[in-house]
C-alpha cells in the first residue's frame, strides 16, 4: 500500500505532451501547427479580388432575382420599372419646367429632363440599396461564407439592369420629340460603365457605414435629395453658370465637377443632338474616369478593410 501511495505522490518525470507540441498557453502556435485559421478573417486584397471574381455568377443571379422580386406583389409587375421614373419626370416637369420656368432657354427640355431623371435614379437607387446591403442581409451574411462586397455590387448591378429596362422608354421619348438616332448614342455605353463603377464604389462605402450605423439609411434620403438639386437634373448647369458670371469659383468648380452632373451631362451629350460639347465641363471624360476610379477602387478598399466585422455583434 505504501508503494502505491508513493507512486501516486511521485510527480511525472516528463511532460505528457510530445516534445514537439506547443504548451496549452500558446494557442497561436498550436493553431499554426495544425493549420487552423481564424474564422472570417480578412483575406489579402488580391485574394479578396479573386474570391469576388469567382462569385460573379452569384452576383449576377442575385441581382436578377432581386430585380424580378422587386415588383412581384404589384399587379402591374415589372411595368413599374419604367413607370416609376416616368412619373417622377412628369412631376418634375410640372413643378420645375412649368411652374418655375427652368425649361426656358433649354432646347428639347422633355428629353433633357427625362434623361437626367433616369440617370440620376440609377445613382440614387444604387446608393440607397447599398446602405442596407449588409444590415438588411444579416441572415445571408451569417449563414454563408463569401466576399461581402458581392452584396453592394449586386445591388448596383440590379439598378443597372433596371435602368436598361427604362432606357427602352427613354428611346421612345427621344424619338417622339424629334431627337434623331446618331452615332453619338454609342457613347452611352462607356458612360454607363463608368457610372456603374462609381455607383458600386459609393454603394460599398455606405454599406460599411450602414453596417455599423443603421441610422445612415434614414439620413441618406435627405443627402441624396440635396445632391439631386445641385446636379442639374431639372435645370441646365451651363445656362445657370452663363447667367451668373460673378459666381464664386469654388461654387463653379463644385457644380461642374459634381460626379452625378458629369454622368448626367455625358448621357445627354450622347443622346440629345441639341446638347452640345460646349455645355460640358472641361476635360469631362477625365473627370468621369477619375470619379469612377476614386469611388470604385477607394470604396472597394474601404469596404474590404472591415470584411471580418460584417455580421458580427
Amino acid at each position: 500500500m505504501s508503494q502505491v501511495l508513493e507512486t501516486l505522490d511521485t510527480p511525472p518525470s516528463a511532460s505528457p505532451f510530445p516534445a514537439s507540441d506547443p504548451p496549452d498557453d500558446d494557442p497561436a502556435a498550436l493553431a499554426a501547427r495544425y493549420g487552423l485559421t481564424v474564422s472570417g478573417a480578412r483575406p489579402t486584397l488580391p485574394a479578396y479580388v479573386r474570391q469576388l471574381w469567382a462569385r460573379r455568377h452569384f452576383i449576377t443571379a442575385f441581382a436578377t432575382a432581386k430585380l424580378t422580386a422587386q415588383y412581384s406583389q404589384a399587379k402591374l409587375g415589372q411595368v413599374w420599372q419604367v413607370a416609376t421614373p416616368l412619373l417622377n419626370a412628369a412631376v418634375y416637369y410640372f413643378i420645375f419646367g412649368v411652374l418655375m420656368g427652368t425649361s426656358r432657354g433649354v432646347p428639347d427640355y422633355v428629353p433633357f429632363l427625362v434623361t437626367g431623371v433616369f440617370v440620376w435614379t440609377f445613382t440614387q437607387s444604387s446608393i440607397m440599396a447599398g446602405t442596407r446591403a449588409i444590415s438588411g442581409s444579416l441572415g445571408l451574411v451569417r449563414a454563408l461564407h463569401f466576399p461581402r462586397a458581392a452584396l453592394p455590387v449586386s445591388y448596383a448591378l440590379q439598378q443597372l439592369q433596371q435602368l436598361l429596362f427604362s432606357m427602352a422608354a427613354l428611346v421612345v421619348i427621344l424619338l417622339c420629340f424629334g431627337v434623331p438616332v446618331g452615332v453619338s448614342w454609342l457613347l452611352a455605353v462607356p458612360t454607363l460603365a463608368l457610372q456603374f463603377v462609381f455607383n458600386a464604389g459609393v454603394a460599398m462605402i455606405v454599406a460599411r457605414l450602414g453596417a455599423r450605423t443603421p441610422d445612415i439609411a434614414q439620413l441618406m434620403p435627405f443627402l441624396l435629395r440635396t445632391w439631386m438639386y445641385v446636379s442639374g437634373v431639372m435645370w441646365s448647369i451651363d445656362r445657370v453658370l452663363s447667367g451668373h458670371p460673378d459666381m464664386p469659383r469654388v461654387v463653379l468648380l463644385a457644380l461642374q465637377c459634381n460626379p452625378a452632373a458629369v454622368y448626367i451631362d455625358l448621357m445627354r451629350f450622347a443622346l440629345i443632338d441639341s446638347f452640345h460639347a460646349s455645355q460640358l465641363p472641361t476635360h469631362v471624360w477625365a473627370l468621369a474616369v477619375g470619379w469612377a476610379l476614386l469611388a470604385g477602387v477607394g470604396g472597394f478598399i474601404y469596404f474590404w478593410k472591415a470584411e471580418e466585422t460584417y455580421g458580427r455583434g
